[in-house]
């Protein structure tokens, strides 16, 4: 009788030692609702193991399917997949425009930053009206300034050659400088106007002195204000001697040469009176050379006096009256009434951003070999 029953179907597959979850998964055929195979795979990793709280919650999930399916349309998990498919398709969408947007706007500023890097050092000069070329001269005149020779003449080519400028007017507000800078850019002035055949106007702001004059006799006429500063014809060669103060400290200068006159104007060593003669001979020659520029520049219009190239500077007015400068005027007098073209166009040149940190970082190479070469014994 045990056996038959035992053998009989439907008695065989449901035993007495059949766990709590075996009884739960067994009854879910009476409900009507297929048993998918996640629930099967949880059925049978919770024999082995027992209850978890991973098979209780796929559990607790089926049982509300199955509570809920009677209300459910047929193929609702499709649908919900598909919501999720669309969902992350949509997701990743959005994701890609960002990452194309940040990318468009990297690049975007990246060749903003290489314009402001690498623009042109003038503002553009193509204009359809004739108008007043300015080029102007500001600051000390040396080589690595933007007063240097290298600049202004850049410049300068570019207003003689444009021929919608009518005149070229340097506008100078400078103390001087280099007279080497001065002369090549002096020279340059007076071939250029020769060739173009176009009037230059020198116009004077607050100074313009010893170098910067230099410069201004190139244009054919000077305007200066009243109270602007003009002159100081002369040269000068400056430093300092600490001999004296080097013997009363005790400190020996040791310094090794080859020509007895290498260390010519060394400030450690005293100056001999055959150097102080050889130096200002030189200085006498380049103010013999500043004065045949001023006079060929200036003409008849000088009137020469015993200061007048004393290296003394006078106001506006006064170089006025001395013919060191033509009349008093301002940039825009000139442009609307000498040149008859209001219209200004600066084709001043100044070092981009590039230029300057290229420039900066040279110095800071060329300081670090100077402090290298310091360490080993001088040689000059």
């Amino acid at each position: 009788m045990n056996e038959s029953s035992r053998d009989e179907p439907g008695f065989g597959d449901i035993s007495a030692s059949s766990s709590p979850a075996d009884h739960s998964t067994a009854s879910l055929p009476l409900s009507g609702h297929p048993v998918s195979a996640d629930a099967e795979t949880l059925g049978a990793s919770d024999a082995k193991g027992g209850p978890t709280a991973t098979s209780k919650s796929a559990n607790s999930t089926v049982a509300s399917s199955a509570a809920t399916g009677s209300t459910s349309e047929p193929g609702w998990e499709r649908a919900v997949l598909e919501k999720l498919a669309f969902a992350s398709l949509n997701e990743q969408r959005a994701a890609r425009r960002w990452k194309i947007a940040n990318r468009m706007i990297f690049l975007f500023l990246f060749l903003l930053m290489l314009w402001l890097l690498f623009r042109p050092s003038h503002p553009g000069t193509a204009t359809p009206q004739k108008h007043t070329a300015v080029v102007s001269i500001r600051g000390e005149i040396s080589s690595d300034s933007e007063a240097g020779a290298d600049l202004v003449l850049a410049a300068a080519r570019e207003a003689f050659e444009n021929t919608e400028a009518q005149a070229v007017v340097l506008l100078i507000d400078s103390p001087g400088g280099s007279p080497v800078q001065a002369g090549i850019i002096n020279d340059e002035i007076r071939r250029l106007k020769t060739l173009h055949k176009k009037p230059v106007y020198a116009v004077v702001e607050e100074s313009c002195a010893s170098a910067a004059y230099y410069i201004a006799v190139s244009a054919d006429r000077i305007f200066v204000d009243k109270a602007s500063i003009v002159g100081s014809i002369g040269v000068l060669m400056d430093g300092f001697g600490f001999t004296g103060l080097m013997d009363k400290l005790g400190v020996e200068r040791r310094l090794m040469t080859a020509g007895e006159n290498k260390g010519f104007l060394d400030p450690f060593s005293p100056q001999t009176a055959s150097q102080r003669e050889y130096a200002q001979a030189m200085l006498n020659q380049i103010h013999q050379q500043f004065i045949a520029v001023v006079k060929a520049g200036r003409g008849k219009r000088l009137q020469e006096t015993p200061d007048i190239f004393s290296g003394l500077f006078w106001t506006g007015e006064q170089a006025v009256q001395m013919g060191l400068a033509d009349q008093l005027g301002s940039l825009g007098y000139v442009a609307r009434e000498v040149v008859q073209a209001e219209a200004l166009v600066d084709y001043t040149r100044t070092p981009n951003v590039a230029e300057r940190l290229a420039k900066r970082f040279g110095a800071a190479v060329g300081a670090g070999a100077v402090r290298a070469l310091q360490l080993q014994p001088a040689l000059r």
